[in-house]
């Protein structure tokens, strides 16, 4: 699908938004090297800029908890690297700090993924064992990431393993407390709170003197999640994150409104087979963690049966935990990103703003990973870090990288959603089985139901481009005369009914007619997934009765796209979609109450524009 190069909004080239704004060159005096800034960002400083003159090494740092159960706390293996005049100068410098479960190897392979091919509601059949993740014990350097981009403009770069990974002590938890401590540990160890060791088990201290205390943390996916982490404990010292793409709730990862969904790419992959595959710890505790976390805590309490919410979900849910945020958050995330759904920002960049926290958005039309642009980021550090005034609180809060535009050339935006957005709802017309219409006003008179059959063999994207099928219900509205922009979250309520218990339910919106060849995100607009026995409560599901109707309303990804003109709307409702939900038997039939859906879509300009974008009909 071709999308217009521009928005309609007048863009705003980033890097002169803040040039307007930026501090003058803070100019360097002749005598020890300090760190420079000009346009409000850190500069390359020749005199940290040649490797052979870094300070590198590592040490362990001390936590407040025990998670591998040895009665002894666990410590956390930390590298530095750091400019030549910490030590011969003096110099005190901020630091870019980033960690992971990812630093000392994974596990190869699927073969240990669950199998979803099985019925709902039915016990899983039992997973096959991980391989072992082999163990690194050669102590160093870990990661040599961020180095070569923040030590010579006068940033120290710190790296972490997490628990139970590499030579950091205790057990994987895949977002349990010490996920959160280990790092908060570090910071504080940075600001002289907590101790540093030169051995895991040794008692010669190490100090970082060379630190001004004020930390700033980044990463990607996993490494993007545990500085949101860190920022739930409100540890004093940490300024600024910018996650990238975050799970910012293990839920909504591997769960959606009460349904087993897997994330895209990773079908059978759940909680205890991230622990497996993150496993690279001291092959001693290997076996005691293994019990007792992920056997014994996970395995007894994700519950792949039902899917529900619960208390060991919700203590992995760092959206219900953001009141300690204190933390600055640039947070980053990919519209077509259906591995960490783009949900897991947008809900925290919402709630952070609400609370007043300093925040700001960078969207991009692509899918996993995309950090804000380096010029972003430098100036979100050297502003919380070293205090530059450079105005970013000034800017707009939201970037986001229009269709066909490169990602180093967002467009700025007063906020996500747009606030010239409003929901308008839209009805379907009986016809699904082909193209049922898709109408801005509701039925004249009562339409009935309509069934479709499930079929997992069948994929959502064959689905869409099938002209009939009754493997789907499929309402599309007239063509677009123009452009249309969407931006926020779309909402679908609806009634449905079914001839078994238990039934997966899968919804996309899409942008018709398909274009065959192309990327399936180029027709793709957004989608979601529900378990119609959670209608009433995600905590408990209750079984469906034989033909008995459920109301069900719950949010799609949210998403900010372009629609070009002579393209159709479609609302497309199907039962079991293969790259995500279990695979049941086909056959299951599944009845949509034709009188009671409604989709919500966030359109620019709200009815008006979208009456206009159909040619002021329907």
């Amino acid at each position: 699908m071709t999308r217009p190069a521009s928005p309609p909004l007048r863009p705003l080239v980033l890097s002169f938004a803040l040039s307007l704004l930026a501090a003058p060159l803070l100019a360097q005096a002749a005598g020890p090297a300090v760190p420079v800034f000009a346009d409000g960002m850190a500069q390359v400083v020749d005199a940290f800029a040649d490797p052979a003159d870094w300070i590198q090494h590592d040490l362990w740092v001390q936590t407040e908890f025990d998670s591998d159960g040895d009665g002894r706390l666990d410590r956390v293996h930390v590298d530095v690297t750091r400019q030549g005049q910490t030590d011969s100068e003096g110099l005190r410098v901020a630091v870019v700090y980033e960690t992971s479960p990812y630093f000392s190897g994974v596990a190869s392979g699927r073969g240990f993924f669950w199998d979803p091919e099985h019925e709902l509601g039915a016990k899983p059949p039992k997973r096959k064992e991980a391989p072992k993740v082999s163990h690194r014990d050669r102590r160093g350097m870990m990661s040599r990431s961020l180095v070569r981009d923040w030590v010579p403009r006068g940033f120290a770069v710190v790296h972490s393993a997490s628990p139970g990974t590499g030579l950091s002590q205790g057990c994987p938890t895949v977002g349990g407390e010490n996920e959160e401590l280990a790092p908060k540990a570090v910071i504080d160890w940075l600001n002289g709170r907590a101790l540093g060791f030169t051995t895991p088990d040794g008692d010669e201290l190490v100090d970082a003197y060379w630190a001004t205390g004020k930390v700033g943390m980044t990463g990607t996916s996993y490494n993007g999640t545990l500085p949101l982490a860190a920022a739930t404990t409100g540890v004093e010292g940490l300024e600024a994150i910018i996650p990238d793409a975050p799970n910012t709730s293990y839920y909504h990862y591997y769960r959606s409104y009460g349904l087993v969904r897997h994330p895209g790419g990773y079908m059978g992959e759940d909680i205890d087979v991230l622990y497996d595959f993150i496993n690279s710890g001291d092959p001693k505790t290997r076996k005691s963690c293994n019990k007792t976390v992920r056997d014994e805590l996970m395995n007894e309490n994700q519950d792949r049966v039902t899917g529900d919410y619960n208390e060991f979900w919700h203590g992995r849910n760092y959206r219900a935990r953001l009141d300690k945020v204190r933390a600055a958050v640039l947070i980053s995330h990919g519209f077509n990103d259906w591995n960490v759904m783009p949900n897991h920002s947008v809900s925290v960049y919402q709630a952070l703003k609400e609370r007043g926290v300093p925040v700001m958005a960078y969207f991009h039309q692509g899918d996993h990973g995309g950090p804000p642009t380096p010029e972003m980021q430098n100036r979100w550090f050297s502003r919380y870090l070293y205090g530059v005034e450079n105005g970013v609180e000034e800017l707009p809060r939201a970037w986001i990288v229009r269709e066909g535009q490169p990602r180093s050339n967002p467009t700025a935006y007063a906020d996500y959603p747009n606030p010239a957005a409003a929901p308008v709802a839209l009805h379907p017309r009986a016809g699904g089985k082909g193209w049922g219409a898709l109408e801005m006003s509701p039925a004249a008179k009562e339409q009935g139901v309509e069934t479709l059959t499930d079929n997992v063999k069948e994929s959502g994207a064959e689905l869409a481009k099938a002209d009939k099928s009754k493997h789907r219900l499929l309402y599309v509205s007239d063509a677009l005369q123009a452009p249309l922009h969407l931006s926020g979250t779309p909402r679908l309520t609806i009634r449905v009914a079914a001839d078994e218990p238990a039934v997966n339910l899968s919804v996309w919106i899409v942008s018709l007619p398909w274009e065959e060849g192309g990327d399936i995100n180029d027709n793709l607009i957004t989608r979601g997934w529900a378990d119609p026995q959670n209608a009433a409560s995600l905590t408990e599901s209750v079984p469906l009765k034989k033909g008995k109707f459920v109301d069900l309303s719950f949010e799609l990804q949210p998403d900010d796209q372009i629609i070009p003109a002579g393209q159709h709307l479609g609302l497309m409702v199907f039962s079991s979609d293969r790259d995500f939900t279990l695979w049941p038997k086909p056959g299951t039939k599944l009845s949509v109450d034709l009188d009671a859906p409604q989709l919500e879509l966030p359109v620019l300009g709200g009815q008006a524009a979208l009456a206009a974008a159909l040619g002021g009909g329907n």
